[in-house]
């Protein structure tokens, strides 16, 4: 029995061996790196001064100040003269559409897009930058300020792109759209969603679009040493619920045993414990498929006998915070309500709960799969608003390959797969008037950087900005040829 035991372990560890061996990274793809010689210190300066403007997208529109986005109109207009002779501009509001004619009409156009608005710099943080947020200021190679990662850099880069090209020669064969949203940061309503009805009126169908959303991850992921280049194929929607307790009320100096915060509370705690299920399924287990092939043998080997360690894998993946939102509906408690007094008992506690959609569920049932978590007499759940996730594009079509490419010929080896976005774009439009969409900015991001997404010292290397707008350059000219 013991030889038995033995044999059968010895079996069942080359197997493990074997599949770890062969799961291992593709050949390295055959392209030719370009040489695209870039006027660094001019671009970098348009970035700085684009960040100049406060195209701050606030909650409320009264806040909104329209001179600073009329400002920033202008100076594109002023800064890519060529641009605007070349290609013939349509307003949105205060989004600009450009269109650059192709030479043959019978191919589906192409559309690359960015969003030119940003978040406000939290009250009372500015202090916390160190360098003000809207100067653009360039220190040891390195721009600062609000946009220079979430999205002026995509808008200028696309910009900068283009005016190289232009000045180039280049001829597009398919039409190009460059579109530079207005509203992106409050859903884009007006922007993305206006173009995207005057597309849908003219029955204009795009090939494909390039919108904002994942980087080239670089030491993003413990012992790979290439760049990861996640290109999302599909964002994730979001539904957002009040979870609400009620109770008697009455004086703070007598309080019952069930006050309606304390039932909140627990309410709370039970969703935190029981997140929406996910699992490695779908496109997250194609995209952990790929990464995993350029891990150190230990992990390789997880990933490549997943039948085998599959509990294992989801538990940690899960522990990790980018990782765990690849795999299921994430659950963010944001907002909490209760009593008008400090000596008053509420009749009303109110959490508010965020959640952002995975593909595999859709904002009912992540309501329903709530209503039986907190299940209890005093509790009931409130939709606020929502939408389902975008349907997922194709990793296998031409305009993924072509995005591909152009990445490999800018950055060489680069680890390329789909992905998915766990937030939103304006690709929420854009994706009912294109046969795929895809989410990717071409500039590399560490952790180092991830806080400055609508954070504190967004910044970026002017060699990443400059890299970027090469891969522009490739994408732009791959795709409007293909």
């Amino acid at each position: 029995m013991l030889k038995l035991i033995g044999g059968s372990l010895l079996i069942l560890a080359a197997v493990i061996v074997v599949r770890t061996i062969m799961h291992s990274p593709p050949p390295s793809a055959d392209v030719m790196l370009v040489n695209l010689n870039i006027d660094a210190k001019k671009a970098a300066q348009h970035l700085s001064e684009s960040i100049t403007f406060k195209t701050v997208s606030n909650q409320s529109q009264a806040d909104k100040n329209d001179a600073e986005f009329t400002g920033f109109i202008q100076w594109v207009k002023d800064t890519y003269p060529s641009v605007n002779s070349k290609l013939e501009l349509i307003m949105f509001n205060q989004t600009m559409l450009y269109k650059w004619q192709g030479s043959d009409q019978s191919l589906k156009p192409i559309l690359v897009t960015g969003h030119y608005d940003v978040v406000p710099v939290i009250p009372g943080s500015e202090d916390k930058w160190e360098h003000p947020p809207y100067e653009g200021k360039i220190v040891d190679g390195v721009i600062w300020g609000r946009g220079a990662l979430d999205d002026k850099s995509g808008v200028i880069g696309i910009l900068e792109a283009t005016t190289f090209l232009i000045a180039e020669g280049f001829s597009p064969t398919r039409t190009i759209y460059l579109s530079f949203g207005h509203d992106e940061e409050i859903g884009g309503p007006e922007g993305a969603g206006a173009v995207t009805a005057y597309l849908q009126e003219n029955e204009i169908q795009l090939a494909w679009s390039l919108d904002e959303g994942s980087f080239l991850f670089d030491g993003m992921f413990p012992g790979v040493e290439n760049l990861i280049a996640a290109i999302n194929v599909a964002e994730k929607g979001s539904v957002t619920l009040d979870i609400v307790a009620t109770a008697a009320g009455g004086h703070s100096s007598m309080p019952p045993k069930n006050n309606a915060i304390g039932v909140l509370a627990k309410a709370i705690n039970k969703l935190e414990e029981n997140p929406v299920p996910g699992g490695l399924q779908g496109l997250s287990a194609t995209m952990f498929d790929s990464i995993s092939r350029y891990f150190d043998f230990p992990m390789r080997m997880l990933f490549a006998n997943r039948w085998l360690f599959d509990g294992v894998i989801d538990s940690q993946l899960s522990r990790v915070t980018f990782a765990n939102a690849m795999l299921r509906t994430t659950t963010a408690t944001t907002m909490l309500s209760g009593s008008i007094k400090t000596n008053v008992l509420p009749i009303e506690a109110i959490a508010t709960v965020n959640f952002r959609v995975h593909p595999r569920d859709t904002p009912e049932s992540v309501k329903a799969y709530v209503e039986g978590i907190v299940a209890d007499e005093q509790i009931t759940v409130r939709t606020r608003g929502g939408r389902s996730a975008s349907k997922v594009s194709s990793w296998e079509a031409d305009g993924f390959n072509q995005i591909a490419r152009s990445l490999r010929e800018v950055y060489g080896d680069v680890a390329v797969t789909p992905g998915l976005m766990i937030a939103g774009s304006d690709s929420r439009h854009y994706g009912k008037v294109a046969d795929n969409a895809y989410r990717f900015n071409p500039f590399e991001l560490t952790q180092e950087n991830l806080a400055g997404f609508h954070g504190t010292n967004e910044k970026m290397k002017v060699e990443d900005f400059i890299m970027g707008i090469k891969a522009y350059i490739q994408i732009m000219r791959r795709g409007s040829d293909s």
